[in-house]
C-alpha cells in the first residue's frame, strides 16, 4: 500500500462533512465502530444495499451482523486496527433474508478518539460488495465443470470409436478429401492392402489395377463433390481380388474426410439384376408416397424423401436410427398395433392414423405394411399415403354425428373414445326417436309415451337432432 506523500498539505482543509462524503463514495458500505465493537454510524455508497434493508445494522455489535464463521475475522480486523497495523482486506459474510449470504470484503482503519490525538478507540471500516465477483466465480466454476464433462464425454466417445475401429472385421480407412491420401487405417485394412499401402500419407487408389484406380479416384471425387455415399467394385492389383469400395463424407472440425469401407465383392449382384435393383431403389426413393424400412422393433433403417418431407426434416440421416412412433399416430399405441399385426399376419393394409411433423404439422395417412422375417436382416416395410386432401373433400362439422357403424369405426385412432361413445349414444337416440315418430305417424304425444319421455323432453331432442318440421303443429291425437 502507498499512502499520500503530504496529506496535511493536500487534505488539510477537509472538514468532517466532506470527509464523510468521501468515505461514503469510496466504499459500498462504510461503518464507524466504537471501542466496544458497536456500529455507531454507517454510510452506503451502494443504493442496492440500502434498498435491501442493511441500514438496520446501526446500533448493533458488528460481530452480530455477520455469520458465525466470520466473527473471528471481525475480531481480528478490530484488533489489528487498534494496534495500528497495516490494514488488510478480509472476506466476511452477512446473513440475508433471501437465504443467500451477502459476501463483503472489509478493511479497518483506527480513528483517534475525541480529545486525544494519539489514542485509538474508534475504527472506520470500508466494505466492498463481492456479489458480482461471487456470481462471476460461480459462472467460471460452472463453465469449468461443463468443459470437464464435455471433455470426458468426448474421451468416452473416442474410446468407443477406437475400439470399434480396431476390432472391425471390415477394412476401414480415413482419407483426406482434399489430397486423397490416407490419414488412418484399421488393422483389417493393413492386412488387406499391406503395411506399406495402408501407411498414413499413401494414396488409396494406387492399390488397385488400372481400371480400378481410375474408378476409385472418380468415386472419391464424386463423393467429395456431392456429399452422397456411393460404392463400386474394383480389383486389387496385388492379388486380382474384386473388392466392394464404399465411400461417405464427414467433417471433423474444419476439414473434410472420407470414410472408405472395403470388403470382398462376393455376393454382389451383377449385370441386369444389379441394374434392376438399382432402378427399383431409385423409384422408391422418388415415389410420391412415403416409404420407410424399420427393424422388427420399429427403429428406422431407411426412408425415402417423401417420408422425410412428411416428418418435416431435411435429410434421411435425421430419421435413421429413430423409432417410427416418434412421428406416427399415438405414441406407444399405433406402432405397437402395426407391429403386432405384422408379426401375426405378415401384412397390413390401409391402416388409418396420422403423421406428426417435427414442427407441429399433422397429416391423415393410410399405412400398408409387410414384414420380412427371413434372411440376414429381418425388417418391416411401410408405405404411408397422405390422404388429407381426400378427406378434406368431404368435411364434416365438428359436432355432426356419424350416420353409420362404418363411419364410427373410421373414427378409431382419430377421435378419443369418450367422443365416439357420446356420438354413438346420440346416433342410437336419434334412430329411436325417428322410429317412434314413424310408428305413431308423427303423433308426438304417442311417440313421447312410447319412448318414456315427457313431451317437453321430446321437443328438446327433436330440436337437438333437427327431426321433423318443428314449425308445424304437431299431431297430438
Amino acid at each position: 500500500m502507498r499512502e499520500f506523500e503530504s496529506p496535511a498539505r493536500s487534505l488539510g482543509d477537509l472538514d468532517a462533512d466532506v470527509a464523510g462524503r468521501l468515505i461514503a463514495a469510496a466504499a459500498d458500505v462504510a461503518l464507524i465502530i466504537d471501542d466496544k465493537g458497536v456500529i455507531r454510524d454507517l454510510a452506503f455508497g451502494s443504493e442496492e444495499l440500502l434498498r435491501e434493508g442493511y441500514y438496520d445494522w446501526l446500533g448493533k455489535p458488528w460481530a452480530e451482523t455477520v455469520t458465525v464463521e466470520s466473527r473471528p475475522k471481525v475480531a481480528g480486523l478490530l484488533r489489528d486496527s487498534r494496534a495500528n497495523a497495516a490494514p488488510r482486506w478480509r472476506h466476511i459474510n452477512h446473513p440475508s433474508a433471501e437465504g443467500t449470504d451477502l459476501p463483503m470484503s472489509y478493511a479497518a482503519i483506527a480513528l483517534p478518539s475525541a480529545g486525544r490525538s494519539k489514542a485509538v478507540g474508534r475504527a472506520i471500516v470500508f466494505g466492498r460488495d463481492l456479489r458480482a465477483n461471487a456470481a462471476l466465480q460461480q459462472r467460471l466454476v460452472s463453465a469449468q465443470q461443463a468443459m470437464e464433462r464435455d471433455y470426458w464425454r468426448l474421451r468416452h466417445m473416442e474410446t468407443r470409436y477406437r475400439s470399434l475401429f480396431q476390432v472391425a472385421a471390415e477394412a476401414v480407412l480415413i482419407v483426406d478429401a482434399a489430397s486423397g491420401r490416407l490419414d488412418e487405417a484399421n488393422p483389417a485394412a493393413a492386412a488387406l492392402f499391406g503395411a506399406d499401402a495402408s501407411r498414413p500419407g499413401s494414396v488409396l487408389a494406387e492399390s488397385f489395377d488400372a481400371p480400378g484406380r481410375s474408378g476409385v479416384q472418380a468415386l472419391l471425387a464424386r463423393v467429395n463433390a456431392s456429399g452422397k455415399a456411393e460404392s463400386l467394385v474394383a480389383r486389387l492389383a496385388s492379388s486380382a481380388v474384386d473388392l466392394r469400395v464404399s465411400a461417405s463424407l464427414f467433417r471433423q472440425e474444419k476439414t473434410t474426410h472420407l470414410l472408405v469401407r472395403v470388403a470382398p465383392a462376393e455376393g454382389v449382384v451383377a449385370g441386369a439384376e444389379a441394374h434392376a435393383q438399382s432402378a427399383l431403389l431409385k423409384l422408391i426413393q422418388a415415389a410420391p408416397d412415403a416409404f420407410v424400412v424399420t427393424d422388427l422393433e420399429g427403429t428406422i433403417i431407411s426412408a425415402n424423401r417423401a417420408f422425410v418431407e412428411l416428418a418435416q426434416l431435411a435429410t434421411e440421416a435425421q430419421v435413421r436410427g429413430q423409432s417410427l412412433e416418434q412421428w406416427l399416430g399415438r405414441t406407444g399405441v399405433d406402432l405397437n398395433v402395426l407391429i403386432s399385426n405384422l408379426r401375426q399376419r405378415g401384412s397390413v393394409r390401409m391402416f388409418a392414423t396420422v403423421m406428426r411433423g417435427e414442427y407441429g404439422m399433422t397429416s391423415e395417412v393410410e399405412i400398408s405394411g409387410v414384414a420380412v422375417t427371413e434372411g440376414e436382416l429381418p425388417c418391416m416395410g411401410f408405405t404411408i399415403r397422405d390422404v388429407s386432401r381426400r378427406l378434406a373433400g368431404e368435411p364434416r362439422a365438428g359436432r355432426e354425428m356419424p350416420h353409420s357403424v362404418g363411419q364410427m369405426t373410421e373414427l378409431v385412432g382419430r377421435v378419443p373414445l369418450k367422443d365416439i361413445v357420446r356420438d354413438t349414444t346420440d346416433l342410437i337416440e336419434q334412430l329411436c326417436i325417428e322410429a317412434a315418430l314413424e310408428l305413431t305417424r308423427d303423433n308426438r304425444a304417442s311417440a313421447a309415451e312410447m319412448l318414456g319421455l315427457s313431451r317437453q323432453s321430446l321437443y328438446v331432442k327433436l330440436r337437438r337432432f333437427n327431426i321433423g318440421d318443428l314449425t308445424a303443429a304437431p299431431t297430438e291425437e
